[in-house]
């Protein structure tokens, strides 16, 4: 499988982004898809989950400011970011796993989003 994630920049604080990932290849094995991201000097973390049922899954610091979708048609998710804060400054990553049992064995390349006070 392999993924590949856009829709990073630069926005200022209040403004909004969205990301997307395609993923290819064998997709039947990334039925569980999401997005993490990580900050400068500080651990990968994970923002938003859709699993096989299209239940989404968010962490705390992005619910209500964030968004993830599914678009089967092709074989992408999408990661819809609403009042960005400078804290959301991080390299966004795409991962994809069989299911939630699974390790997140597939990864994008990460795309930046930089958002100015």
């Amino acid at each position: 499988v392999q993924l590949q994630a856009s829709g990073g920049g630069q926005v200022q604080a209040g403004g909004s982004l969205r990301l997307s990932c395609v993923a290819s290849g064998s997709v039947f094995t990334a039925n569980h898809m999401g997005w993490y991201r990580q900050a400068p000097g500080k651990e990968r973390e994970l923002v938003a989950t859709m699993d096989s049922g299209d239940v989404p899954d968010y962490a705390d610091s992005v619910k209500d400011r964030f968004t993830i979708s599914r678009d089967g048609a092709k074989n992408a998710v999408e990661l819809q970011m609403n009042n960005l804060k400078p804290e959301d400054t991080a390299v966004y990553y795409c991962a994809a796993r069989l299911n939630e049992r699974d390790v997140w064995r597939y990864w994008g390349q990460g795309t930046l989003v930089t958002v100015s006070s």
